[in-house]
């Protein structure tokens, strides 16, 4: 333990940890392929917000990834239904089977759509003692109908953040949807789809790096802390 703990009289040296290099890099790596739950935030026929979730997972799957898609349609507004719904459930299970998500939603009134955040909404911090976003990374991306724009991803930054993810550094804003995809709702090559390889890219490379490591680099002092206390609350309890 470092001499300087003794300037922190507010802290508990016996569970301030200095950083494990060993913990970080740990020899054993996972082999098997990321997995990647992808969330769009539209229900329209030719919703351009899918079709770009739908490129970010080919480029994904083709960086060596697993992606899995959920379809929001039917999906409750958050306290209208109970958390057994079908569709909730669904989501649960999704976002505890990922180790990164990627977040599409339109633009719609300078913000992410409605759909997008109810999906969000439903995603528990914790399920149990089990907290099923804690150190999972993610990418968002944003569709917009008219000039380039960032409302909507730099909102998803923030939930991201709320929701303990590590969101990468990269982003996509694609402006003008309507002339990036042909009929068959493929993008188009340009400016904007390189940007989604990049995202996405990025993406694969912060989860290789991290999914190991995850409950490692969320794990908190004052969380420590405040499960010593409960299982000394606990043990003094069993002694009465």
């Amino acid at each position: 333990m470092s001499e300087a703990i003794h300037d922190l009289p507010q802290v508990d040296g016996a569970l301030f940890e200095l950083p494990d290099i060993r913990r970080l890099m740990p020899t054993e790596r996972s082999t098997h392929a990321p997995r990647f739950l992808l969330l769009y935030g539209s229900l329209r026929a030719r919703s351009y917000s899918r079709l770009a979730a739908e490129e970010a997972a080919r480029i994904l799957r083709a960086l060596g990834g697993e992606t899995r898609m959920f379809n929001p349609s039917g999906l409750p507004l958050v306290d209208d239904a109970p958390a057994d719904h079908p569709k909730v459930q669904e989501l649960h299970a999704l976002t505890q089977w990922a180790e990164g998500m990627v977040w599409c939603s339109p633009e719609r009134h300078g913000a992410m759509t409605g759909l997008m955040k109810t999906q969000i909404d439903w995603i528990p911090l914790s399920v149990g003692a089990v907290r099923p976003t804690q150190g999972k990374t993610l990418a968002v991306m944003q569709i917009s109908g008219g000039s380039q724009s960032f409302n909507a991803v730099n909102q998803m930054r923030v939930l991201g953040r709320w929701m303990r993810m590590l969101t990468i550094p990269n982003q996509s804003s694609v402006a003008k949807a309507y002339q990036e995809f042909d009929e068959a709702g493929r993008m188009t090559p340009s400016a904007y789809h390189d940007r989604i390889v990049d995202v996405m890219e990025e993406l694969m490379k912060f989860t290789l790096l991290t999914r190991d490591v995850a409950p490692y680099l969320v794990d908190r002092y004052s969380e420590r802390k405040e499960s010593a206390q409960a299982l000394s609350q606990r043990v003094g309890q069993a002694r009465l």
